[in-house]
């Protein structure tokens, strides 16, 4: 096995050129994994850990750009404000010292459904890319077309995850995930949510009941359509039970999981009709806070 370990941008992407095969590796908290217990042993590991930029994210224009390897901690620390959904998410992922290490990029890599900030990310909004590169050039692919298949992602074999661009949260987001405890396990299912009031949108994203990470869209458009129908958005008025568990009955029919050692598949669509309640629950009751703190304010 080669081991390849450029020190800039341009030397990692001419090495994935040169070797397309090349497994990239930073955090490394799936590929060691996967190399330890000799499910996977590629012809070359690429390591990006001196490629600083990949550790670096910016914000401008109201969309977060974060770097394929900023960790889950500072993700935690950093962005807790701009992208909660994500944030939320991150504090699930593994042991502190896996959250230390893991990053957004290499989830996206790895592309499995149980991956615990795909949901998040497709609750942030329809303007999630993935910015990927190689020697031809840079693309920016939607969250939504980067996911193809189980385990499986849209990359092209010479390119390499270089960051991913987030819109700053404009409403109240929720993680929610069901495991055999709050983190150290990969999901039985989880749910992301978010409300997005300046478009008057809502977000939902499905993990580890589908093949791959999936956005509940029916339930989406119909809680779109009470809001604006209701003037809910304006009036910050309660969203009655019907509606939420119309929503929830919504975001169960959008999954299409399988039997597993970590659940059957009942149980997961069950779970994921509960998820749905609470976390729109969760996040109205604070929008609605918000509502009326813009009222007294004025």
């Amino acid at each position: 096995m080669e081991f390849l370990r450029p020190a800039t941008w341009d030397e990692a992407l001419a090495a994935k050129a040169e070797h397309p095969s090349a497994l990239p590796i930073s955090g490394g908290t799936d590929v060691m994994v996967e190399l330890n217990f000799d499910v996977h042993r590629p012809s070359a590991i690429l390591d990006l850990n001196r490629v600083r930029e990949l550790t670096q994210w910016t914000e401008d224009g109201g969309v977060v750009r974060l770097g394929a390897a900023v960790p889950y901690a500072r993700i935690i620390d950093e962005l807790a404000g701009p992208l909660p959904g994500l944030a939320l998410a991150a504090h699930t992922v593994g042991s502190p010292q896996i959250r230390n290490r893991g990053s957004v990029g290499g989830n996206l890599g790895a592309a499995s459904p149980a991956g615990d900030s795909h949901p998040a990310l497709l609750a942030a909004g329809r303007d999630v890319y993935v910015e990927a590169a190689s020697v031809r050039g840079t693309r920016m692919i939607p969250i939504d077309d980067f996911y193809v298949g189980v385990k499986r992602n849209c990359l092209a074999a010479d390119e390499l995850i270089r960051a991913v661009h987030v819109p700053v949260a404009d409403g109240p987001q929720q993680f929610s995930k069901i495991g055999t405890r709050n983190a150290m396990v990969i999901a039985v299912c989880a749910f992301g949510f978010a409300l997005h009031p300046r478009n008057g949108t809502v977000g939902t994203g499905i993990g580890s009941a589908a093949p791959t990470p999936r956005r509940a869209v029916e339930a989406e458009e119909y809680l779109r359509g009470v809001l604006a129908e209701r003037g809910l958005w304006e009036s910050g008025a309660l969203l009655g039970s019907e509606v939420v568990q119309r929503f929830g009955e919504l975001v169960k029919a959008a999954a299409s999981p399988i039997d597993d050692v970590r659940g059957t598949a009942e149980y997961r669509r069950h779970a994921l009709a509960v998820m749905a309640r609470r976390t729109l629950t969760w996040c109205w009751n604070d929008y609605r806070k918000q509502i009326e703190q813009v009222g007294s304010a004025a």
